[in-house]
């Protein structure tokens, strides 16, 4: 059965060529990075217009988000952007340091060709873009980056779950990265160039150990 979730794979339903494909990729940024905020309704013909698409495709992405958890359907009221839950938040961090350290590990071992160029290519132009705060390009590599690595485990089942956790847990990255020095900020490149490494030299063991400093702290230890 094809549906939302379990058509992420990159010449599935959702494949990034199509334009229900590029409107979820718009309008899941702007929720990320606040510009549609929490609790906002969202009229589907004012996002056709905003987004330059269709009513029909704006219609299936915010159906993709609405299973993903970032918007809302609400009788009476139409759909809205998801609150910023910070216990769901939480609840995503420990799924991902479940999943994703594994994920990590399964695609170096089992990575292709195809994947390392995806993986090692994502954060080009990240000096650029930290120096100019340009926070959609760094949002932008980021899910490209990710993204990428849960395909190179070659389990699309894994991979659908993964990119749907990082797109809660990035609502809360996000805010993070916006009180961070650009040294800060350039570290955290450097973490995820050490794990397209790790993933390019096949070292399983590496690569999850990496991915476990990606994942950081959760909401909970920000507040303690």
């Amino acid at each position: 059965m094809k549906g939302p979730l379990n058509s992420v794979e990159p010449h599935g339903d959702w494949a990034p060529g199509l334009q229900k494909a590029r409107l979820y990729e718009l309008i899941l940024q702007d929720i990320i990075l606040g510009e549609l905020p929490p609790m906002q309704v969202l009229e589907e013909k004012a996002l056709a217009v905003r987004y330059a698409g269709g009513v029909a495709g704006v219609r299936e992405a915010l159906g993709r988000l609405a299973i993903e958890g970032l918007v809302v359907r609400r009788p009476r009221v139409g759909t809205i952007v998801a609150p910023m839950d910070v216990a769901e938040i939480e609840h995503a961090f420990e799924v991902r340091r479940m999943l994703e350290g594994r994920t990590a590990a399964l695609a170096a071992r089992n990575r292709r060709p195809a994947d390392l160029v995806a993986i090692t290519a994502a954060f080009e132009g990240a000096e650029a873009a930290i120096e100019a705060g340009d926070f959609r390009a760094m949002l932008a590599m980021d899910h490209a980056f990710h993204r990428a690595v849960a395909f190179a485990a070659q389990n699309p089942t894994l991979a659908r779950f993964v990119i749907a956790l990082q797109n809660v847990a990035t609502r809360f990255w996000i805010w993070q990265m916006e009180k961070q020095t650009p040294e800060e900020q350039m570290a955290d490149v450097v973490l995820h160039r050490a794990l397209a490494q790790a993933i390019v030299d096949r070292d399983p063991a590496a690569a999850e150990a990496i991915c476990a400093q990606l994942i950081g702290e959760p909401p909970s230890a920000q507040r303690a």
